[in-house]
């Protein structure tokens, strides 16, 4: 009798901006899926498209869902128009198309990687059966909030409409949830309240992120039944019986601890550079295995870092999804 659920390997990433991962740091293994949440690019050139193209395509896996992200506005063609007719003295268009593509270029190339497995995902609700037999439904969402001229940007004042249903098995968005991994190094809470009551609603098995680079990390969060009314990071998660699964203020602050605090830290380090990933299991068997509709993990994949650490880990996560 075939099993009702499949362990399904996924490889997390967001905010690449156009750089290829060091040789040294290129993710090997063979995996289901591979997500990446946005900022392809640094200033959504062309060269940059191209470049994350180039990385997707070295990855070993059969589909590889990609989302934009705010600093990828020529994918966000209204956005695109705008700032270029409000630059004063007026570009040449020649310049500016052979930089930036004519409006939709930049969409046209990865629509043409689809033999490569890359499916650019546009705001909604998506159904995939996988190559291992799984079937995966993901909501995708661009959508960031802001009042600068990004791409896929909305009024935080006015919010966003987050459709998610209780059927999505994985939200794929660009911003954080407000509360879950979205503190920028000014200790800034910037993610999206109205993300966070559609995701607890929705109970999704995991919802991954980026944008926020300073929140790289996971979070297994246990929500708390009933859900309140108006659910918010303060009042929807049971945090006694959360888990952390791994933080930059877990890699960086055990450097100063106890002897047997820091051997763990550089234990830890080995194993993932090691892996070449951040390496968290979720099915059943595991340490930490996942209950659909009581638990979702949360997980911030952005690679960009800073001068300290300029380059933060792939995610590799391994949960299990319904049978196609």
């Amino acid at each position: 009798m075939a099993s009702p659920t499949v362990k399904t390997r996924f490889l997390v990433i967001s905010d690449t901006h156009g750089q290829q991962f060091p040789d040294d740091k290129k993710p090997l293994e063979p995996i289901d899926v591979v997500i990446h949440c946005g900022d392809l690019t640094q200033e959504s050139k062309l060269h940059e498209f191209e470049a994350s193209i180039r990385l997707l395509e070295e990855l070993k896996a059969p589909l590889k869902l990609v989302i934009a992200g705010n600093h990828d506005f020529t994918l966000d063609t209204p956005m695109f128009r705008k700032k270029i007719a409000e630059v004063k003295p007026p570009l040449d268009p020649e310049l500016v198309e052979r930089e930036y593509g004519a409006f939709g270029q930049s969409e046209h190339l990865l629509h043409d990687a689809a033999s490569a497995g890359i499916v650019f995902l546009s705001q909604g609700i998506h159904h995939f059966d996988l190559a291992n037999g799984a079937h995966l439904t993901v909501y995708a969402s661009p959508y960031t909030p802001s009042t600068n001229d990004w791409g896929f940007q909305y009024d935080p004042q006015v919010g966003h409409d987050w459709d998610i249903s209780p059927q999505v098995d994985i939200v794929i968005t660009h911003g954080p949830p407000r509360g879950i991994l979205d503190m920028t190094a000014s200790k800034e809470r910037i993610g999206c309240p109205g993300l966070f009551q559609a995701v607890a609603s929705a109970r999704p098995l995991m919802h991954c992120f980026g944008h926020v680079h300073d929140s790289w990390g996971s979070r297994l969060v246990k929500w708390r039944d009933p859900m309140p009314e108006s659910p918010s990071h303060f009042s929807a998660i049971q945090n006694e019986k959360s888990v952390t699964i791994e933080s930059l203020a877990q890699l960086r602050d055990w450097k100063f601890d106890i002897p047997e605090v820091v051997q763990e830290g550089e234990d830890r380090k080995g194993r993932y550079n090691e892996a070449r990933t951040c390496v968290t299991k979720h099915c059943k068997g595991d340490d930490l295995p996942l209950t659909m509709g009581s638990q979702t993990l949360f997980v911030n994949a952005a690679i960009q870092g800073s001068e300290e650490d300029p380059f933060h880990y792939p995610w590799l996560v391994e949960l299990e999804l319904p049978s196609a």
